[in-house]
């Protein structure tokens, strides 16, 4: 089981705004931001998402490489999945897949998936037989 992933974004206000609005409908929320001077020598400054008392998705401002990572967030129903896809597409993302039924993974597996404004690939997942 992961623990966290950070994401190098080029414009962090962006990414952050972006993101508070795509992940809210998931009940996911920026939750803290870490001060990189605190870490060791080079450590980057990060902004926090996370839920039930666990930050894991992390951003830090850098080199993108938008193409080499592919983060899929945990949506508690149907109408999650729709209301993140909603809200990304609001938010400016671009459209891989609408909400629906993977039907190549699994009957079960409802999905959609974006691209966020630095090209990684976002989707929200809910999968009937880990509910």
């Amino acid at each position: 089981m992961l623990d966290h992933v950070f994401i190098s974004v080029s414009d962090i206000d962006r990414s952050i705004a972006f993101y508070e609005k795509t992940l809210g409908p998931l009940g996911i929320t920026h939750a803290v931001d870490y001060d990189g001077r605190l870490g060791p020598a080079g450590h980057p400054d990060l902004k926090g998402f996370g839920a039930n008392g666990r930050v894991f998705f992390w951003l830090r401002e850098g080199t993108v490489e938008g193409r080499a990572a592919h983060v899929g967030f945990i949506a508690n129903g149907k109408r999650e999945v729709d209301a993140a896809f909603a809200a990304a597409i609001a938010a400016s993302a671009t459209k891989i897949h609408p909400p629906g039924a993977q039907l190549h993974y699994d009957p079960r597996y409802y999905a959609a998936q974006v691209r966020d404004p630095d090209g990684y690939s976002v989707e929200f997942v809910y999968k009937e037989w880990q509910h």
